[in-house]
């Protein structure tokens, strides 16, 4: 048996890049999965992909700052199974200007999508959850939530994910629903790749390098799963120790002091 069988879960982005990985993995490991986005063709490809390795899973388009659709989804996936038992606010978006720069708008934009949505998420799911028996809520926020990342907004939204999560672990933990947040630190995908900051973030990495997305995705699989069963209300940093030191460290370094050879 894999470690998510029975379970059948919604996956928000999961048409490329985190969200692919944890969708993949998640039916790899016996889960039925909800792959959720408004990117239709490589969201559809991603289901299709599963499918024909003998896995289930299924795309549905979600705009995650509509209730409506989110609605619409939830039912669809109980009519497709018969039950919910995972959650994963994955979908996510940039902004990349400083506090001078962002307009209302964009401001406006980044919240709804990275922090209304998880909300509208698990106002949508957490009741079909609880007539499942329980479950498991994991948002993806960012190591960017614990410093002053060069993109306020998004850095406030992932701080407020944090805020978000252990709100929610209290108010459902009646309900059998645990609620976790992963914190991803310099991993390269098709939202960030390009970004200046890159490499300067690896090097401030104690571990040295980039994660990958399937360690992140396996982080997310932990807390989905029931290996994870007496953690709630808790944020997992997978970032290679940026979190723990970084900066410490790369001054460390610098300076030749407090290092072995």
């Amino acid at each position: 048996m894999g470690r998510l069988e029975g379970k059948v879960a919604i996956i928000t982005g999961g048409s490329r890049g985190q969200g692919e990985s944890e969708a993949r993995m998640f039916a790899r490991e016996g889960a039925a999965v909800a792959i959720c986005d408004v990117l239709d063709a490589p969201g559809e490809a991603v289901a299709r992909q599963i499918s024909d390795d003998g896995l289930e899973a299924r795309y549905f388009h979600l705009d995650v700052t509509d209730p409506a659709n989110w609605a619409d989804v939830v039912a669809g996936v109980i009519a497709w199974k018969g039950r919910l038992t995972t959650l994963v606010n994955n979908a996510g978006i940039l902004n990349r200007t400083g506090i001078m720069e962002t307009s209302l708008d964009a401001w406006n934009r980044v919240l709804a999508v990275n922090l209304t949505g998880a909300m509208l998420g698990m106002q949508a799911a957490a009741p079909a959850m609880r007539d499942a028996g329980g479950g498991a809520v994991v948002n993806i926020a960012s190591v960017a939530a614990y410093v002053g990342h060069n993109d306020p907004a998004y850095s406030a939204t992932k701080a407020g994910l944090l805020g978000l999560t252990r709100s929610a672990a209290m108010e459902f933990v009646g309900w059998g629903i645990r609620v976790n947040a992963v914190c991803p630190g310099i991993i390269v995908t098709g939202l960030n790749a390009g970004g200046a900051h890159l490499e300067p973030w690896r090097r401030a990495t104690p571990l040295g390098r980039y994660g990958t997305i399937e360690e992140a995705a396996r982080a997310v699989l932990f807390l989905a799963s029931d290996e994870s069963s007496f953690i709630t209300g808790e944020d997992l940093a997978v970032d290679g120790g940026f979190k723990a030191g970084g900066a410490a460290r790369r001054i460390s370094q610098e300076a030749g002091i407090n290092l072995p050879a």
